[in-house]
């Protein structure tokens, strides 16, 4: 038997750490992700989804969302669709809906049996938040899945998933929503629990691969991972001390960083400079746009303080300087960003920490 794995799929999020136009490029893309693990899962013997929460970013989401979504499960009638709602969509309504591989839970727990494999699921609220987990009940001679959508913890609580509470009940794979980073943990001698993460990157907040997990039962569970997202986005770091203008910057960034051009880029510039950089993130921007789909620069460089320069100044900005590299409360590298920030503001500029 084959089970999929996955959570958080927030369709109908408006993804707004992205311009407009990629944004709503990334909706499109966050739609067929979807549909194409729907494909996936009909394709390859899949029985059962399970939906670990947040399907919808909202729970007054707009039709055009909940229409596809329906479309999505309707036209997989070999596939069930076990959906849990989780804390962003927690009171969607299914008033009027009747789709027989569409199964859903409610705030106590829910079994759904194929072969020699349960699936249990409850929805977190204040009510069931302490009391849930002495109400489990699980069949130690089948395989048992438990699905739950919150934050690890080793407390109880509403949206968390408190671990001690859980090991040594029987359980073979807990699978989780809520956290948009796929990982995989042991839960005790016998089971595991992991969070599948999101189908697709959202945001600078959600980097690297993204996946959904296979699951094979054949008396015990296999997982596998398995790539599901369009594109990747991704964060480096590029030192371009010494470097005197953007173009020069621009290069050093394309020698040091292999650009995918189907990827998603923030590329940081970092060390410490004696030219002025006001216009570096746009030039180089402009420079490197054709390397890749989108392309984010940030200005992270430090003014080279001549310290010989403030040595014996009077002004407030040398008493600054002198006080901060006399100091023994800072690390050098501290003082090169206290330096950094303080000098922006005294010269009437912003600061970006």
């Amino acid at each position: 038997m084959r089970i999929i794995h996955t959570a958080d799929i927030h369709l109908g999020s408006p993804m707004n750490s992205l311009p407009k136009e990629v944004a709503e490029t990334r909706k499109g893309e966050l739609r067929n992700s979807f549909a194409r693990m729907a494909d996936f899962a009909r394709d390859n013997g899949v029985k059962v989804v399970m939906l670990c929460g947040d399907v919808f970013d909202r729970d007054d989401r707009i039709n055009v969302h909940k229409n596809f979504f329906y479309s999505v499960v309707r036209s997989h009638p070999s596939v069930d669709f076990l959906y849990l709602r989780g804390n962003h969509d927690r009171t969607a309504s299914y008033e009027g809906v009747d789709i027989p591989n569409l199964k859903l839970f409610g705030t106590s727990w829910t079994r759904y049996s194929y072969d020699n494999v349960d699936i249990y699921g409850i929805e977190s609220c204040d009510e069931n938040a302490v009391s849930m987990y002495s109400t489990l009940s699980l069949d130690p001679g089948r395989i048992n899945i438990v699905m739950m959508h919150g934050q690890v913890s080793d407390n109880t609580g509403k949206d968390l998933v408190c671990i001690p509470r859980l090991r040594n009940r029987g359980i073979n794979y807990l699978a989780l929503g809520h956290i948009h980073v796929p990982s995989y943990t042991m839960l005790d001698e016998r089971g595991v629990y992991a969070y599948s993460g999101c189908l697709e990157p959202r945001g600078f907040d959600e980097l690297g691969p993204h996946y959904f997990n296979l699951i094979c039962s054949n008396g015990k569970l296999y997982v596998k991972c398995v790539p599901s997202a369009e594109r990747q986005i991704m964060e480096c770091s590029v030192d371009i001390s010494g470097i005197k203008d953007a173009y020069s910057a621009a290069e050093k960034v394309r020698g040091q960083v292999q650009f995918n051009p189907k990827f998603i880029y923030r590329v940081n510039l970092t060390g410490e400079v004696d030219c002025d950089t006001d216009l570096f993130e746009e030039d180089v921007t402009r420079y490197l746009k054709d390397a890749c789909y989108y392309l984010e620069v940030k200005d992270r460089t430090r003014k080279k303080v001549d310290l010989s320069v403030y040595g014996k100044d009077m002004s407030l900005k040398g008493e600054f300087v002198r006080y901060v590299t006399e100091s023994s409360e800072y690390t050098d590298e501290e003082k090169q960003m206290i330096l950094h920030c303080g000098l922006k503001v005294l010269e009437g500029e912003d600061c970006d920490l």
